[in-house]
């Protein structure tokens, strides 16, 4: 078994140098200034460095005062947001050294002709933002709302299902993600509800030592009909040390999602309901693109009515230069999923090196993107029973993975006991490393 050392020691690095800043969780040193700015907009007050945005009423738009106040008092500050805010208008901050306490809410109208020319691109599967939150040294806190009304954006999509394209987004058709830490360093996330989202709810992009705690996420659709779409918790992207805890997920989509180039992924105590799992993912899909996941350690997990638990999904290979369905090079390694219970999901374990493709592909052109070193310790729980055969775990890789082991597995099929369900491996370096009987399979589609 692979000793963590070495990553815990990285760590403790990144956290001591989130203390030296003076931010720790949702406390940070805030010393106080003399008066140093006016405003000259009658709905920001300033108070030594103190920054109060009021709200409007009347259903008007809070964006351009918000910006105002964060473009005022963007440097070792406090920006009060205390009440209810109605935001039409794109959001992009740079902060640095600035505590942002929300105790109200941020209500994104949901308003598709605007958002969908206006809203910020950033180019990974066609994704754009409500909120673009830049900086260094930030805490946003309060036990405030972020919601983004996706309703409006669900049932459009339900009866336009061609409008988002890649990665269910596009330009004539956005779908905003509430709140991308992005371009960031050394960021505070804590006691913070994210609700009905349109798309993904939080994005990690191009970030490094982001800490999530105590969030709170909810997209429920009230429309049987048009479920929330690619509702993801989390997705993370070209990102590094980043920290997901103590957090709470009801959503239709991956609870936490490990796109390409994330290192050093921290994610524990987290209870997800209704989601597609706790994913490494999805990898390869692009031909020329090279993706990494490594060092992620996932602990204490409580997965309920969910598609995946513990899943990691990569693409097969392809001999199509432009293919965006599989080809991409790269790897997994040093994955760990600890502690992590299922209750009612149909496939607790899922690791997959052919995700969207066809069993053919994957037999003629095997995925090129390698898996190593990924770790079950202690997976239990019950499956659903929706997939056949008792099954209650999937490791099929299309080339050989290495290095992949489970000790104290305990998963039971619906309505069995531990150790009746099957396991279905494909292309396992080695299985004497787990502490289940495979069956050995032919690749089918991921």
């Amino acid at each position: 078994m692979k000793v963590f050392s070495a990553l815990f020691a990285a760590f403790a690095t990144a956290n001591v140098a989130l203390a030296a800043t003076g931010y720790i969780h949702n406390e940070r040193a805030l010393t106080p200034h003399r008066k140093r700015w006016t405003s000259d907009n009658p709905y920001v007050t300033v108070d030594g460095s103190v920054c109060t945005v009021k709200p409007m009423g009347g259903a008007q738009d809070d964006g351009p005062n918000i910006l105002y106040a964060f473009n005022l008092c963007g440097s070792t500050a406090l920006i009060n947001l205390p009440g209810y805010y109605t935001v039409n208008t794109v959001l992009q901050t740079y902060l640095t050294n600035v505590e942002v306490r929300l105790t109200g809410a941020i209500s994104y109208v949901p308003d598709i002709e605007y958002w969908s020319p206006n809203s910020i691109y950033l180019t990974y599967q066609n994704a754009t933002t409500y909120w673009f939150f830049g900086g260094s040294g930030v805490t946003l806190h309060g036990g405030g709302t972020i919601d983004a009304n996706g309703q409006t954006w669900w049932d459009y999509y339900a009866q336009n299902p061609s409008a988002g394209v890649a990665g269910g987004s596009s330009r004539v058709f956005a779908r905003p993600i509430p709140l991308t830490v992005g371009n960031a360093s050394n960021i505070v996330v804590d006691d913070i509800s994210v609700i009905n989202s349109p798309f993904w709810h939080n994005f990690v992009y191009q970030s490094t030592d982001v800490t999530y705690s105590n969030i709170q996420i909810n997209s429920i659709s009230a429309n049987e009909s048009a479920e929330a779409a690619n509702s993801d918790g989390w997705d993370i992207y070209r990102s590094s040390y980043v920290t997901i805890r103590d957090s709470n997920v009801q959503n239709g989509d991956d609870c936490i999602s490990f796109k390409p180039n994330s290192t050093y992924m921290t994610v524990e105590n987290m209870v997800c309901n209704g989601s597609h799992g706790i994913s490494v993912g999805s990898l390869g899909q692009y031909a020329g693109e090279t993706d990494i996941v490594a060092n992620v350690y996932v602990r204490n997990i409580s997965m309920s009515n969910a598609q995946n638990g513990a899943r990691i999904k990569v693409f097969g290979g392809s001999n199509d230069t432009n293919s965006v369905s599989g080809g991409g090079s790269g790897y997994v390694k040093n994955i760990t999923f600890q502690d992590f219970v299922n209750n009612n999901v149909d496939n607790p374990i899922y690791l997959t090196q052919c995700y969207s493709s066809s069993a053919q592909q994957c037999q003629d052109f095997p995925s090129t993107l390698a898996i190593s070193d990924v770790h079950y310790i202690n997976v239990s729980g019950t499956a659903s029973g929706k997939v056949a055969n008792n099954t209650v775990a999937t490791l099929e890789c299309s080339a050989e993975c290495v290095d992949i082991t489970a000790t104290g597995t305990e998963l039971a099929p619906k309505n069995g006991t531990a150790g009746s369900g099957k396991y279905l491996c494909a292309n396992l370096q080695d299985e004497s490393t787990l502490d289940f009987q495979c069956t050995d399979v032919p690749i089918t589609k991921g």
